[in-house]
């Protein structure tokens, strides 16, 4: 039998590691802070893409791809976005090697090899992009453009963590650009307000939609939207950020277009991007010492049939059973698997699929072909039962939805007992230690008390909720007077 997760109670951070790994999704490459996505994870990911993409399509949206590598002096034009993430980029400097002459086999930056400008690799492609739409807009009548680009992107993170945080990975950005302020407004909650449907409807993950403080913008944004999701150890994470960037790309590129009206002005813009992060929180969500859970929605295998059998003869009957249900299956568009590999036994694929997140598993044995039944197991509840093969396909897709149903109350209910209003900071510092989770609490809307809080007990402003509603009270910090309460947590 193989070696059990280390459970979350004991260690939360140890129990994702060794699920990450041991459930096939993901592994450290040979490049420090860089992942290998195995074909099981990126399968999962290929479906969040495809569920994303028809949503970005359906709303307008065209695709496109933009280089890797950004001049240094476009990615410094924009002054507050080039320092936001000047600690993070990696720069090209040489564009070839050679043979070091003092060491036989041994290669090296060849001196006479500089560029004559650096290279940035990309950490956000504001600035190529806003650099390119110069030559795309001239008039109101090219306006707006809606683009999307799936991409990867470097930020040069120093502690890593597999699909949480990783030098490079994977997300997908989008750049418009628009004629008035109000579009652009418009634009930035359509997308927020798209990326949580997506997030709990598809991932059957809650969120919390909300605007970030000016200290946790996007480095260059007027205002950040976001949705804010929380994990089962009580830390919150961000799943997505949309931003109202206002006219600051387009001044700091000269992005001009010839109104309607006869005028000249600077173009109004947004970006927004969610990365293979979605995949961590899918994780931290859902599993559990058993391994991952995966919503039906965005399970690659939603269906796993495994026989029980002795000799071939046996196998030969299951297996006509087992592919006339698996055609069925398809039918109902149900994808499923077919496991009659015969160098493992039955009690390891249990647990593979366990494992692995499958949420429904299917045992068919002799006894079962006699009483025309098989064996149906829920990956949630970790329940089990009998099912005649006549009623067999409405159970599984009837099943299917109540699982996807049943994680996202689950999540939903975990979360609202893990919002906790507190007023003072006692409260809110025992609160923080001994429960976790978001917790609702004045601010007197500075720098230096949101700073100072994060200093003493590294809980961040997660967001000022859409719907916070307006109350009188005082600074959980500094006593000062407030009008709304907003959302700390520690984060991810």
């Amino acid at each position: 039998m193989p070696k059990k997760l280390t459970s979350r109670s004991e260690d939360y951070s140890k129990w994702y590691n060794e699920l990450v790994v041991r459930a096939d999704l993901a592994e450290n490459s040979a490049v420090r802070g860089c992942m290998i996505i195995k074909p099981y994870g990126y399968a999962i990911w290929e479906k969040m893409k495809e569920e994303l993409d028809k949503k970005f399509k359906a709303t307008g949206h065209q695709n496109a791809y933009f280089p890797l590598f950004v001049p240094k002096s476009l990615f410094e034009a924009e002054e507050k976005n080039a320092e936001g993430f000047a600690k993070e980029c990696a720069v090209v400097t040489h564009y070839r090697l050679k043979n070091n002459p003092d060491e036989a086999g041994k290669l090296m930056v060849d001196p006479e090899a500089k560029l004559e400008e650096e290279l940035v690799v990309r950490p956000t492609s504001e600035a190529i992009i806003w650099n390119t739409y110069k030559n795309w807009i001239q008039s109101y009548r090219d306006l707006p453009i809606l683009i999307n680009q799936w991409a990867n992107v470097v930020r040069w993170e120093m502690r890593t963590r597999l699909f949480l945080r990783t030098a490079e990975f994977l997300w997908q950005e989008g750049h418009t650009a628009h004629a008035t302020e109000q579009e652009a407004q418009d634009e930035t909650l359509l997308i927020n307000n798209l990326y949580a449907d997506f997030v709990e409807n598809f991932m059957a993950i809650p969120v919390i939609k909300g605007v970030k403080t000016e200290s946790e913008r996007f480095a260059g944004a007027v205002d950040t939207h976001c949705i804010e999701a929380l994990m089962q150890d009580g830390k919150a994470l961000q799943a997505g950020t949309s931003h109202f960037l206002g006219q600051n790309f387009a001044k700091a590129f000269d992005v001009k277009f010839a109104t309607s009206e006869g005028g000249l002005d600077h173009v109004w813009a947004t970006s927004w991007g969610v990365s293979t992060r979605l995949m961590g929180a899918l994780i931290m969500t859902h599993s559990d010492d058993h391994g991952l859970v995966l919503p039906p929605k965005l399970a690659p295998i939603q269906v796993v049939i495994v026989p029980i059998y002795k000799g071939k003869e046996q196998l030969e009957a299951i297996g006509q059973v087992a592919q006339k249900i698996k055609k069925q299956l398809l039918n109902a568009g149900v994808s499923v698997k077919f496991d009659d590999r015969d160098n493992v036994k039955p009690g390891f694929k249990f647990n593979d699929y366990e494992l692995k997140g499958v949420p429904l598993r299917i045992a068919i044995g002799p006894k079962d072909l006699e009483k025309g039944q098989v064996e149906v197991a829920r990956r949630d509840t970790l329940t089990k039962s009998f099912i005649p093969q006549s009623e067999l396909i409405d159970h599984i897709t009837t099943t299917l939805a109540d699982m996807q149903d049943t994680l996202f109350e689950n999540a939903i209910r975990f979360r609202d007992e893990h919002i906790t209003p507190v007023d003072d900071f006692t409260a809110f510092q025992r609160v923080l230690e001994e429960k976790g989770g978001f917790i609702a609490a004045h601010w007197d809307g500075t720098k230096a008390t949101e700073e100072a809080i994060k200093k003493t007990t590294k809980a961040t402003i997660r967001c000022i909720p859409y719907d916070a509603q307006a109350e009188e009270g005082k600074c959980v910090f500094s006593g000062q007077p407030s009008t709304q309460r907003v959302l700390f947590a520690k984060a991810y």
